[in-house]
């Protein structure tokens, strides 16, 4: 019998080959290569009450808990922005500047003096964003990725989801976690023709252009500090998160020295680690999969895909994409 090669049906538990696009046994949550459809067709049935389980109810629970230790976040007195024009969702794609004026009024820069705004922003710099094109990583570049993850893992939101992680059996240590978030953002493939020129992180928080559109582009830091240089311009939103404070959510249109972003969802006011977290989070428990969390109260979901082109490791994949979605 014939089954798609992306697909589980019919092949349920069967081995473990690198051939594969994507998996079906009983290990593929773990290094998250399950084909989509995997939990349709093959996930145990008690497997969602045992112990290394991730609930919906434990994503709600710890997403929560990593809203609430966002010690780093901005005060509603740090960021003063103004959305101006709302978008229709048949007019996101129109390419047009509804905004004459910036999306940000005011950044309390003070926020980019904490260690892990700090060593985010160092990262920024360290990407060719025209997919196609080698990644030259040097070993500055390097030292910079290990002390932005050393910097985060100082904060008690990634000790609490290292700690949710490693009840569920996930990691057995921090320098496990550790390098597996190395790997898993920091990790190259190739969305070209063979060039390593790509990353989870270059993708959701630096940037990419590919095929003449922006690709990922999902930080508000990154935005801020581009639309100051004037390289980014504001065109309008398309959806307002319900928070009253910071961390928000917003739905933009924006244009990138001339190349559009027709829906770019970011978060607005959140520490680099709360993002990180989160997305990590969703990674590791619904990749593929809508992914859905609370914070302060408010429903909110993440979608993330993984990379299934490459693996490192034990057969896992890089993270692909993250990104909010945005009603």
């Amino acid at each position: 019998l014939y089954t798609a090669p992306d697909s589980c049906e019919g092949r349920c538990e069967e081995p473990y080959s690198e051939e594969d696009e994507c998996h079906c046994d009983a290990e593929c949550e773990r290094h998250r290569s399950c084909c989509e459809d995997y939990h349709r067709h093959c996930r145990p049935e008690g497997f969602s009450t045992s112990r290394d389980a991730i609930t919906d109810e434990d994503l709600l629970r710890v997403s929560e808990q990593l809203y609430q230790a966002d010690h780093n976040k901005a005060r509603p007195t740090d960021i003063a922005i103004n959305p101006q024009y709302q978008a229709s969702p048949d007019e996101t794609g129109d390419q047009e500047d509804r905004c004459p004026q910036p999306l940000y009024k005011y950044v309390n820069e003070e926020l980019f003096s904490k260690p892990t705004y700090a060593s985010f922003v160092r990262l920024l710099d360290n990407y060719q964003r025209v997919t196609g094109r080698e990644e030259d990583v040097t070993a500055e570049e390097l030292r910079e990725q290990d002390n932005f993850l050393k910097e985060v893992m100082k904060t008690e939101l990634m000790k609490k989801l290292f700690t949710f992680l490693h009840k569920k059996n996930r990691y057995g240590s921090e320098q496990e976690f550790v390098a597996d978030l190395k790997e898993m953002w920091f990790g190259l493939y190739s969305r070209g023709d063979g060039e390593q020129d790509s990353s989870g992180f270059e993708h959701v928080f630096s940037g990419e252009v590919k095929k003449g559109k922006v690709s990922g582009f999902h930080n508000w830091i990154r935005f801020y500090l581009l639309e100051k240089q004037g390289v980014v311009n504001y065109f309008s939103h398309n959806f307002n998160g319900p928070w009253d404070t910071y961390p928000d959510v917003l739905g933009l249109q924006f244009s990138w020295d001339g190349f559009y972003k027709e829906v770019g969802s970011a978060f607005v006011g959140c520490s680099p680690e709360f993002e990180l977290g989160l997305y990590t989070l969703c990674f590791i428990a619904r990749p593929g999969r809508a992914c859905h969390l609370s914070l302060g109260g408010y429903s909110l979901s993440i979608q993330t895909y993984a990379w299934t082109k490459s693996t490192y490791g034990n057969g896992k994949r890089h993270l692909a994409t993250a990104y909010v979605i945005s009603p």
